[in-house]
């Protein structure tokens, strides 16, 4: 029997899984690691404790299966896009990574926006300049950091900086590049403008790879230390959502996805590359396929810092507590709305200085009604992305959840309410990890087809079906909630001038 390892370097944990050529998941484990929020909008994360995380896991890994690790037949790593990991000449991490959701570059996006005619960017990018894009987290340390931007050799993402760790070799994996605004994804080529901005040479990126090529092998003492082959192949992976794709079996145009990660992803499946300038694109790991991809910056961080930092309660029975309190509030939260913006937002509405927003709150609100009215505002959010593909004819004909979320069937039915359409949710499937591990297997000749993925995943799945009362009440309070913020954009913006 040989098998695939499959990595995931989320925004709260790094995971990893061990799937069989039978499509079976032998074993998964997972280690925690905290977002770092130094000032209001910013978001960081440490690469040495990515690396660190993962030796442990696959220590565990060979401490409970040496006899399945020593017969690995490949790695996939996948992870957060596009984080911002800056090596030195040694290849050593300059300073903590600058998160995908962090929204300290405002002025820099603003002045980028005034600077590259926007419809052109889009054009070649399938983007304008945002919140997500990398020239103006990179234009701010260049500004801001000027000693640690002249030191800068090379910028990699966070499943490639873990990739490097295991082999020694670098390059950038096409969503990244895809993600970053500064590819044209047409042509599959860097805009060199933008480097030239910088003053930065066209190869501080590295060679871009496309998701299942093989860009490396295990270092012989890794190997041994892990009790992993000797040259076992790494392949380029692919960015968490989109190996999420391929773990929920979104395989046909029609489906669609919302990834309960530490931010929150909404994935459409499509048969030809289309853009809209409110979403993301992605190229699918299935050939042929394409992804029209939304992004909250806050959806799981957002529950995680309501229980830890407001609530102070690290007991891991809180969630089940607090969920079983929330399923007796009723739906809208007795009157109580979130702006879940808490991270300013990317996808649909390109905002770094929006702001999280609390707008009902009354002394008859407590916790548990808190803890519901942040489960409806990222749902919410999910619904506005979906509003903005039915624009451009795009309708879903399958929804399925994956990841944290996934486990709470108070949220996955707040979920099918609020959708008012079925939700098929996949409590225990380890998502990303998964779908890298399955890529994987693809690549080394495990797995004959994309297609056998849906073979694994016809246990565990939670279907979820949309209360017609409750999504009564939800559409009423869903217009409210996008009414909020076209009513407070003019207030975020003088809030974020105050400091």
């Amino acid at each position: 029997m040989r098998y695939v390892l499959g990595i995931d370097i989320g925004t709260t944990s790094v995971k990893c899984v061990l799937l069989s050529e039978e499509g079976k998941l032998v074993c998964e484990t997972a280690v925690p690691h905290d977002l770092v929020s130094l000032h209001p909008g910013w978001a960081e994360e440490d690469a040495d404790i990515w690396w660190h995380h993962t030796q442990n896991c696959l220590s565990e890994f060979k401490e409970k299966m040496p006899c399945e690790m020593a017969a690995v037949a490949a790695v996939g790593v996948s992870g957060m896009v596009p984080a911002i990991v800056l090596l030195d000449s040694e290849g050593h991490p300059l300073r903590k990574t600058i998160q995908q959701n962090d929204a300290r570059a405002a002025p820099q996006i603003e002045r980028l926006q005034g600077l590259f005619d926007q419809d052109e960017l889009f054009c070649k990018t399938g983007t304008k300049t945002n919140q997500q894009h990398v020239l103006p987290r990179l234009l701010w340390i260049k500004e801001h950091e000027p000693e640690v931007f002249a030191k800068s050799a090379r910028a990699l993402g966070s499943y490639e900086y873990i990739t490097y760790c295991l082999t020694g070799q670098k390059y950038i994996e096409s969503n990244w590049a895809a993600e970053s605004g500064m590819y044209d994804i047409h042509h599959r080529l860097w805009l060199s403008e933008q480097f030239g901005l910088l003053g930065l040479p066209e190869d501080f990126f590295p060679p871009v790879a496309e998701s299942g090529d093989i860009v490396g092998h295990l270092c012989a003492c890794l190997a041994d230390r892990f009790g992993l082959p000797h040259d076992t192949p790494v392949i380029a992976g692919s960015a968490d959502h989109v190996a999420s794709t391929l773990a929920a079996g979104i395989t046909r145009q029609g489906d669609l996805l919302i990834k309960f990660g530490g931010a929150g992803d909404i994935l459409y499946c499509t048969d030809t590359l289309h853009t809209n300038d409110r979403l993301f694109f992605d190229y699918h790991i299935v050939p042929g396929k394409y992804l029209l991809n939304g992004c909250m910056a806050a959806s799981g961080s957002l529950v995680k810092w309501f229980v830890k930092d407001i609530l102070k309660d690290d007991n891991p029975a809180a969630l089940h507590t607090l969920d079983r309190q929330a399923a007796e509030i009723p739906p809208a939260s007795d009157g109580l709305i979130v702006l879940p913006y808490f991270l300013g937002e990317k996808t649909p509405i390109f905002d770094p200085e929006a702001r999280g927003v609390f707008c009902g709150l009354t002394l008859s609100h407590g916790p548990a009604h808190i803890f519901r009215a942040i489960l409806e505002s990222v749902i919410y959010g999910f619904k506005h992305h979906i509003d903005v593909l039915a624009e451009d004819g795009f309708y879903p004909e399958h929804i399925y959840a994956t990841d944290g979320g996934a486990k709470s069937g108070l949220w996955c039915q707040i979920a099918a309410d609020i959708l008012n359409t079925p939700v098929t949710a996949f409590p225990h499937h380890p998502g990303s990890a998964f779908g890298v591990a399955f890529l994987a297997g693809v690549s080394a000749g495990l797995f004959e087809s994309f297609g056998l993925v849906q073979n694994f995943l016809k246990d565990g799945a939670t279907l979820y079906v949309p209360n017609v009362e409750n999504a009564a009440v939800y559409e009423k309070a869903y217009r409210i909630y996008r009414d909020l913020y076209i009513q407070l954009r003019g207030s975020f913006r003088q809030i974020a001038r105050l400091y």
